[in-house]
């Protein structure tokens, strides 16, 4: 391990230590009940962390990945109930002869190797597209999964209920439906849909307090927003937007319209955002509540403090100087908070009291 940095921030100092390097760009990250930590990377291979030690062999049983620009394999995430099941979540890009899609597979994990490999989701109409696959996973309190899926390059698709693309599904743990869902009796609609109008998510964590799902998504040239994943609703893409396209060119002239929500804090320009934890530890008591945001192109860590009205009342920025593009922010079981850097040589990296 290198030598710690100790950094400062508005309510406490903290350390940052290097705990593993040589990952190739690393997108995912989840604590065994034993210590292990588990980490994806893009390229396709579910890696080990013991005892401060990144494990040579990878996890052996992981799904066929396509790995191209954006894609590969993503997120992992255990099971409300993994001490009993055993039961993990991987989401990844996938292809066949009609293109690339997002997919989610269930595992048992057992001793290093993934057995009993089920895919329980499946974005459909596939696209030969590489981008915005989103994937970012995560559970409710009522142990439903939320999959949030990109509208994979092609805008209008994040307005059609008929097309996987451009919202969260919330499912079972067997890929069906969850109960509750909002369009379940709505003709034409895909029955796992949550929200829609989503651009492309990857930062997304349950509120500690509440049990709502947060989430952040990637704007074009600015409008990167935050969001909390309420039933039924339209978050606007692309009929709203705070930012405009690649090209320069506006997208649309609108930044709201009836129906369609606004989000509680936006970016612009963006900071391409990537991670989110909402920090609920004892080892830095004053952040509790706060959200922590990673961004890939700033290259920072965003500290935001929302308020009982869900408003951003604060925003700091950490590790400026640190030089390198955040893709995953995860509160760690002692209270710690590690962040995976987004390289070709990727590090996981540890913050925590000085």
């Amino acid at each position: 391990m290198a030598e710690a940095d100790v950094y400062e921030s508005r309510y406490h100092d903290f350390r940052v230590d290097t705990l593993a390097a040589r990952l190739e760009y690393p997108w995912g990250l989840a604590f065994l009940p034993g210590g292990d930590v588990l980490v994806t990377e893009r390229a396709g291979r579910l890696r080990i962390l013991r005892d401060g030690e990144l494990l040579e062999t990878p996890v052996s049983g992981v799904p066929e990945v396509a790995v191209g620009g954006q894609g590969g394999l993503l997120d992992v995430i255990l099971h409300p109930q993994f001490d009993d099941n055993r039961l993990l979540f991987l989401s990844y890009a996938h292809q066949t002869g009609e293109g690339r899609t997002t997919r989610v597979a269930r595992a048992e994990y057992r001793d290093g190797a993934l057995e009993n490999v089920n895919v329980i989701f499946e974005a459909l109409p596939r696209s030969n597209t590489t981008r915005h696959f989103a994937g970012r996973l995560a559970f409710d309190r009522d142990g439903y999964l939320y999959v949030p899926v990109g509208d994979r390059g092609d805008k209008p698709r994040a307005q059609d209920l008929s097309d996987d693309a451009g919202g969260v599904h919330r499912i079972t743990i067997d890929g069906q439906p969850a109960p509750g869902n909002p369009f379940l009796d709505k003709d034409g609609a895909r029955k796992t849909f949550f929200t829609y109008g989503n651009r492309n998510i990857q930062g997304m964590a349950r509120h500690p307090v509440t049990g709502e799902i947060w989430s952040h998504e990637h704007g074009p040239r600015g409008g990167d927003e935050v969001n909390i994943i309420r039933a039924g609703t339209n978050y606007g893409w692309p009929e709203i937007t705070y930012g405009i396209d690649y090209s320069g060119l506006p997208i649309t002239d609108r930044t709201r319209a009836p129906g369609m929500a606004q989000p509680l804090h936006y970016w612009d320009p963006s900071i391409a955002p990537s991670g989110l934890a909402i920090y609920d530890g004892e080892m830095f008591p004053k952040w509790r509540g706060d959200l922590f945001v990673g961004a890939l192109k700033f290259q920072k860590v965003v500290r935001l403090r929302v308020n009982d009205r869900e408003q951003v009342v604060e925003e700091e920025d950490l590790l400026t100087d640190l030089g390198k593009r955040i893709r995953e922010v995860k509160q760690a079981p002692d209270g710690s908070i590690w962040l995976l850097t987004d390289a070709h040589d990727g590090e996981i990296l540890r913050l925590s009291a000085p």
